[in-house]
């Protein structure tokens, strides 16, 4: 993908889990040829941005030397699946067999199209958009999402995420939940599922420390989804010493490290990483801005770091370089959008939304400062 400092490549990790050894490796080659920042994306994926024309076939190369890479449909469960202490089910196995069915789909399925599947742990994908989501409430007992309608609950998920993937692709590529009627999908689906009264799931973070079945883990979050290369590879080479064996990509820009000790806490955050899950930057969205994107008008990353310590608890914030609103397609309490003649504000929407005001560099501090969430 073509950015403002060059091209972009997101890494699929397989499992989304690697091993500190070659963590290190990643992080060196994505130092070497990229602009020197990694990124983890909001749903857990790798990014690297500021690659050439020239050296992009040998970057992709030099990765897949290194790591196993995750192809075909996207079909997500949460870092800890399997190990997590709360969850009613370890729901990988249903994961691959949705991965299986939905393989000859491929082709007519469109490439955002997303499946989750949660065993209600301790850090949930409740947050993520997902055309279909299955949510564990008992062992043998599913909840079923058709984008953000709960559709019932029913024994046989596999069933109905072969109904609603099938839906999909004959909608063809564009096609998404939000596209199919919920009455038709409903029909399909018939007694596959029992009705249920709309719920909201609640959100968690990812940040902090987990025990898990057999040891613990600690998750860390990335600045506004970015931290320098060097500081990932530092992490992983001292992983011996806080007994970590091996490092978990995670929803909302985190880094998960399974084993660690609480000596890690100090380290990370002396390096650049969020330790503690009030930090108020993990109520901020911001993308790189006019620093890495022809589309930006402010350094919106650069922005939403000073403007931190004035965001008010309960509150969150948006920092756009543009309208096109990239890291945050949603609403939020406050939105600053990025333009020639200064800052838009949009308060409780999106960046695509008309302003309320224009605003000088001077004053976002005092307009964020009395915003309430």
């Amino acid at each position: 993908m073509q950015t403002g400092d060059g091209l972009l490549a997101r890494i699929r990790l397989a499992g989304g889990r690697i091993d500190p050894l070659r963590l290190e490796q990643l992080a060196t080659i994505c130092g070497t040829y990229g602009n020197g920042v990694i990124e983890i994306t909001a749903r857990g994926n790798l990014q690297v941005r500021g690659l050439s024309d020239a050296i992009v076939a040998r970057f992709a190369r030099e990765v897949r030397e290194v790591v196993t890479l995750e192809t075909g449909p996207v079909v997500e469960t949460p870092p800890l699946a399997g190990d997590d202490t709360l969850e009613f089910v370890d729901p990988r196995p249903l994961a691959v067999e949705i991965r299986t069915l939905a393989a000859p789909l491929t082709a007519r399925l469109g490439p955002k199209v997303t499946v989750v599947v949660d065993g209600d742990g301790q850090i949930g994908l409740q947050a993520l958009k997902a055309d279909l989501r299955l949510v564990a409430t008992a062992r043998d007992r599913w909840l079923v999402f058709g984008g953000v309608a709960l559709l019932g609950s029913t024994e046989r998920p596999l069933d109905c995420a072969r109904i609603v993937l099938t839906a999909l692709a004959a909608l063809g590529p564009a096609g998404r939940a939000t596209d199919l009627p919920r009455a038709d999908i409903e029909a399909a689906l018939g007694t596959l599922v029992d009705p249920m009264a709309p719920l909201s799931l609640p959100t968690s973070s990812p940040i902090g420390h987990f025990r898990l079945r057999k040891s613990a883990a600690t998750g860390l979050g990335l600045p506004f989804g970015a931290i320098a290369w060097e500081s990932i590879a530092a992490l992983a080479d001292g992983a011996w010493r806080f007994g970590i064996s091996e490092f978990r990509l995670g929803p909302h820009h985190s880094l998960l490290a399974i084993g660690a000790d609480g000596s890690l806490i100090e380290e990370a955050a002396q390096i650049g990483f969020i330790v503690d899950p009030r930090d108020p930057r993990t109520r901020i969205s911001a993308c790189i801005g006019s620093e890495g994107c022809a589309s930006g008008h402010i350094a919106a990353r650069s922005e939403a770091a000073r403007l931190a310590p004035l965001l008010p608890a309960g509150s969150n914030l948006h920092v756009s370089g543009c309208a096109k609103g990239c890291a945050h397609p949603g609403k939020a309490d406050v939105t600053l959008v990025g333009r020639s003649d200064g800052y838009g504000l949009v308060i409780g929407g999106r960046a695509s939304d008309t302003p309320q005001a224009l605003l000088r560099a001077d004053q976002l501090g005092a307009v964020l400062a009395s915003a309430q969430g």
